[in-house]
């Protein structure tokens, strides 16, 4: 079946230069002496053209600015070819790395990504984004949740149109992924009350933050389990700056800690400038960690102790759900666990 074309630019006869009209096959016909059907099978790469009829069709193709349209591709072979990516704000880091994988993925698939940012606010839909998304040429959907939609329990993906959510929370109907949000706080917390800490206080982030639950849940599950009642934490905005005002709230009035564990590596680092400018040493005074290791680009020796997520893992297998090879597979709950990386900001607590 042949491709539909569509180009720019036209340069049909009886047009002067610089016309803009929709380019069809008729054209490249007509520049290159050969027929449409000629033309279909070079567009689609069949065989039957000679190599030399070949190579003076695509440069008409070129030399008009023709491309494939997306409904003529997904005739053909009944794939787009492109996935679909819906996050809530494309600025935050962890959208940001999620982006990366799934890019990486489907560059490795030979996909490409349509990216759509929906509400940053609490109103955001699953099914108005899949709705959304349906309309656009794109194979599946990859729903990254770094906020909790209220239509999550109701969410139905659309019959023809795999969908995966990023997320901790378990879907009944869709395949969800993610990073261990919650494992990632009990080897932080393992990490430091190996090292005689109890009093460790948690730097929150923000409240509609699916990951932030998921990793409040493990560091009050760890205190528990050894008898300690949490301090009810602070709550940042995932910046250094959050972080620095929170640790000096903490200092000013009185609270007493020997480490702290702030959710994200921003605010954690936040917190490590706050204490020594109020003239505490980490780690000697104050153990520090922190959790996704995305410092290294833009602090020099970091030497935060924190949890190192696979992206490109999870992208990969977030895209690997969405556009699957062999659809019809069962739906799972995937979480991929972290990984400790150890540095200079944690010691043995002081007697």
């Amino acid at each position: 079946m042949a491709v539909a074309m569509k180009g720019a630019q036209g340069s049909g006869a009886g047009e002067g230069a610089g016309s803009q009209r929709a380019v069809c096959m008729a054209d490249v016909a007509r520049v290159a002496g050969v027929s449409q059907q000629t033309v279909s099978r070079v567009v689609n790469d069949l065989p039957n053209v000679s190599e030399r009829t070949r190579e003076r069709v695509k440069a008409a193709m070129s030399e008009l600015g023709f491309r494939p349209s997306y409904a003529g591709r997904s005739l053909r072979g009944g794939k787009y070819r492109s996935v679909g990516l819906c996050v809530n704000d494309v600025t935050e880091v962890g959208n940001l790395t999620m982006l990366d994988g799934v890019s990486s993925a489907a560059r490795a698939r030979g996909y490409a990504v349509t990216l759509m940012e929906v509400s940053k606010g609490s109103n955001w839909s699953l099914t108005e984004a899949v709705r959304s998304m349906s309309a656009l040429p794109v194979d599946g959907v990859i729903l990254g949740m770094s906020r909790l939609a209220p239509d999550f329990e109701e969410f139905t993906p659309l019959p023809g149109l795999p969908c995966v959510i990023v997320s901790m929370y378990a879907h009944p109907r869709c395949t969800t992924v993610d990073s261990d949000q919650y494992q990632c706080s009990l080897m932080l917390m393992d990490h430091l009350l190996s090292h005689g800490h109890r009093q460790i206080r948690y730097v929150a982030g923000p409240d509609f933050s699916v990951d932030e639950n998921f990793r409040q849940a493990g560091w009050r599950d760890e205190l528990a389990r050894i008898g300690v009642e949490p301090v009810e934490p602070l709550r940042g905005d995932w910046t250094a700056d959050s972080g620095y005002e929170i640790a000096c709230q903490m200092l000013d009035r009185g609270d007493e800690f020997s480490a702290v564990y702030a959710a994200n590596d921003q605010m954690a680092n936040g917190v490590m400038c706050a204490l020594r400018d109020r003239g505490l040493r980490v780690p000697e005074d104050v153990s520090v960690v922190g959790v996704d290791d995305s410092l290294a680009d833009y602090v020099p020796r970091s030497e935060l102790t924190t949890v190192r997520f696979d992206m490109s893992e999870r992208g990969r297998i977030a895209f690997d759900y969405a556009v699957p090879e062999q659809p019809g597979g069962p739906t799972e709950a995937i979480r991929i666990p972290g990984t400790l990386i150890e540095r200079s900001s944690v010691a043995q607590a002081r007697d």
